[in-house]
């Protein structure tokens, strides 16, 4: 190579024409597009090699022109790339969203039942229970009042729940997307759920087939079922179906059990006030309701009011003169305690009758005015006394000597607790167990008038006591049971032996588990209200066994017979003569014994009482010929209460109950002993009670004698607050 020469060869001069296209040149930007045939693709050392071979090297500013020119071409093949894919990808996506729609309808609709079959479902069942007297007493189930045709109504009333639920039903199919897209704006502004977009269908649709759950496949499925039923029935029919079957609380379904529940009268009759409360009602049933929320029903009547006036279904002068004017004709629900009778109604229904499919009315043999007498004895007596003696709970059975129940109180008030704490609960009786203990010993050869020891006892080191540590020494059964004496009662029970008691119990009619150990003659086996009173049942009748009972007969509302109880053959459980000298026995309670408080004018009467360790369960079991009545005070978490006893509050409430029920019953006798229990039994009582005493003359038709005081050596009486809470000093002394 020589010096001096430049890399790439001599660049000879050009002249003319040659000169003139030297600095021309194409490149790819000056080309038109599709033009011409895509150029062949050069690689990198061809082009060198071209380069070489023509001696030229293109100068820098139109490198970086070329460069800049390529730039521009490939950001411009690149945007339109992009769209094109933008618009296929949306495409595609589309596609797949509406294959996802199709198969989540498919999905949902497959859930349901199959479109040909579904009907539009019967009313639910209700349940009405009546008294002996035939009155209503309560309702179970869904208050369903009769359909009432649309015609029938006023015109204002459906018009009511067009302006405030679907005001655009007439122009839907059965969804409104104006609606919902007017709720999700609505939703959106209050930061939460503050108005529903569901039509009048859609809410008609979720009441008749789906439930109340909250989740995204029902609401697809009411969204399917309301185009059906746009489909299959007119507008005139689905409004009158929903008016028939919406919940408007406290029990009530469809506008005429509403008008009957709230304002006492037929939805055919209610005023514009009162059809804005019924419309304002189905937002929130359970909270608007007008007997337990009055302002809240009241200011969301108005709301409605103002809607009906808005959308010209009224005038603003109607809307303006029926604020503040419903007329309420409401009482509390759920308070009475006649609902625990409902309850356990509800709960034997099955065994009577079985599934029920259709509506019934119970006929029961409640008595409303004794139910009404027991509900106020245990009330007022729980308020007047409940905070003294730390007692929150009471319960009350009576029943006739068959075992037909005439009134149940089963706690304090319903709506505060519905547990049934006559049928439910299970309490220690405490003494009133001892009756049992007492008849055993009867049956195995004692008489009333047998004498057994009160004196401290010690069972396998258990040292039972009566409450004021005191004893009497030698005393006749009736005595002891009389005056409610704990260590005869566990002597004798040792004598007949604990499982012979608990074969008594079971036999009269308790059904409850009974542990047959020592204890059990003090009552430490827990059992009922309503089996303790039914197993005192064979004192006042005779020694028949019972079973108690609530249900006569069932009835459809058609009138068709589903259940009529049968006459059942009762078994004699006692012997007449033990009956006899069990009652002699237990009416000397109410004479001089633990429950000498106890008064019925006039009428032979019989019983125990009963108080649990620690003061725990105060009971008392009274009867007479004509009705058994049990009575229990205590507090549901088993706290002791401030020493109420058998002898003090159920005395009382028994005694307030009884009077009233026996007004103008005719005086009956309670069964006795045939020919009492023999000469000899009485020469023996009287030659074993030390210094003699003569007999008192026997109550009428008590069927045995009333015993002389035991002798009392150094022994003061039980006190007031014992462990059957009676007064002794009342039975000795100047307070005889």
């Amino acid at each position: 190579m020589a010096w001096g020469k430049k890399k790439g060869g001599r660049k000879e001069p050009l002249f003319g024409l040659p000169a003139a296209l030297s600095d021309l040149r194409l490149n790819p930007a000056d080309r038109i597009p599709g033009g011409e045939d895509k150029p062949k693709k050069t690689t990198k050392s061809s082009a060198k090699r071209k380069s070489e071979e023509a001696g030229d090297e293109p100068p820098r500013e139109r490198k970086a022109q070329a460069s800049r020119s390529g730039a521009k071409r490939r950001a411009k093949t690149r945007g339109g790339f992009g769209l094109g894919r933008l618009v296929y990808w949306g495409a595609v996506l589309s596609l797949w969203g509406v294959i996802a729609v199709i198969g989540v309808v498919i999905y949902v609709g497959a859930h349901l039942p199959p479109i040909q079959s579904l009907e539009i479902p019967k009313r639910p069942p209700t349940i009405q229970i009546v008294g002996i007297d035939g009155s209503m007493l309560a309702q179970r189930g869904e208050m369903a009042g009769a359909n009432v045709a649309l015609k029938d109504l006023p015109p204002y009333l459906p018009k009511a729940f067009i302006a405030i639920e679907d005001r655009r039903f007439y122009s839907h199919y059965g969804i409104d997307p104006v609606g919902i897209l007017r709720a999700l704006v609505t939703n959106v502004l209050h930061r939460g759920v503050s108005q529903g977009g569901s039509t009048l269908t859609q809410q008609l649709a979720k009441n008749l087939f789906l439930t109340q759950e909250r989740t995204m496949q029902r609401k697809l499925q009411e969204v399917e079922l309301a185009i059906w039923l746009e489909r299959k029935h007119s507008k005139n029919e689905i409004l009158e179906l929903y008016l028939n079957r919406v919940y408007f609380g406290s029990g009530a379904y469809g506008v005429e059990a509403a008008a009957q529940r709230y304002f006492g009268k037929s939805a055919k009759n209610v005023t514009v006030a009162e059809a804005a409360m019924l419309a304002g009602l189905v937002k929130s049933p359970s909270r608007l309701a007008p007997n337990r929320n009055p302002e809240g029903a009241e200011a969301r009547a108005q709301l409605v009011l103002a809607a009906m006036a808005d959308a010209k279904f009224i005038t603003d002068e109607q809307a303006k003169a029926s604020i503040g004017h419903p007329s309420y004709n409401v009482k509390p629900v759920g308070a009475g305690t006649i609902n625990y009778v409902a309850d356990w109604i509800g709960e034997v229904l099955d065994d009577l009758v079985g599934q029920i499919d259709e509506s019934i009315k119970v006929e029961t043999t409640i008595d409303p005015k004794l139910q009404s007498v027991a509900e106020a004895a245990i009330i007022d007596e729980l308020a007047a006394k409940s905070v003294k003696f730390n007692v929150s709970q009471g319960a009350l059975v009576a029943m006739t000597p068959d075992g037909a129940v005439r009134a149940m109180v089963g706690g304090r008030n319903y709506s505060d607790s519905q547990y049934n704490r006559a049928v439910t609960a299970k309490r220690q009786p405490g003494s009133s167990f001892k009756p049992f203990v007492y008849l055993t010993a009867l049956e195995q050869g004692l008489t009333p008038d047998t004498m057994r020891q009160d004196a401290p006892i010690e069972v396998k080191g258990w040292r039972p006591e009566n409450y004021t540590h005191e004893y009497f020494g030698s005393v006749t059964l009736t005595q002891a049971l009389a005056m409610s004496l704990n260590t005869v009662a566990i002597r004798l029970g040792l004598e007949v032996g604990p499982k012979n008691v608990v074969r008594t119990a079971h036999r009269l009619g308790i059904s409850s588990k009974l542990e047959p150990n020592a204890s059990i003659a003090l009552g430490t086996s827990e059992v009922s209200v309503v089996e303790l009173v039914g197993a005192y049942a064979p004192f006042a009748n005779g020694g028949l066994a019972v079973a108690p009972h609530v249900v006569t007969r069932i009835r459809t509302l058609s009138g068709k017979l589903l259940y009529m109880r049968q006459p059942e053959e009762r078994n004699q459980v006692v012997d007449p003569r033990y009956v006899g000298m069990m009652n002699a026995m237990m009416r000397e309670t109410l004479v001089s014994g633990t429950a000498k408080k106890a008064d019925i004018p006039g009428w032979p009467a019989a019983g125990k009482t009963g108080t649990s360790q620690d003061y725990r369960d105060a009971w008392f079991i009274g009867y007479t010929a004509s009705l058994v009545t049990g009575v229990w005070l205590g507090n549901d978490d088993n706290s002791p209460t401030k020493k109420a006893t058998g002898g003090g509050l159920p005395v009382e409430v028994w005694t307030r109950f009884m009077k009233t029920a026996h007004e103008g019953v005719p005086v009956a006798a309670l069964p006795s002993t045939p020919g009492g229990w023999g000469l000899s039994n009485l020469a023996q009582a009287a030659s074993q009670i030390s210094p003699p005493t003569a007999i008192a003359p026997a109550p009428p038709n008590n069927g045995g004698y009333r015993p002389p005081p035991p002798t009392r050596a150094n022994a003061r009486p039980e006190a007031a607050a014992g462990l059957d809470g009676w007064l002794m000093d009342r039975l000795f002394g100047g307070n005889r």
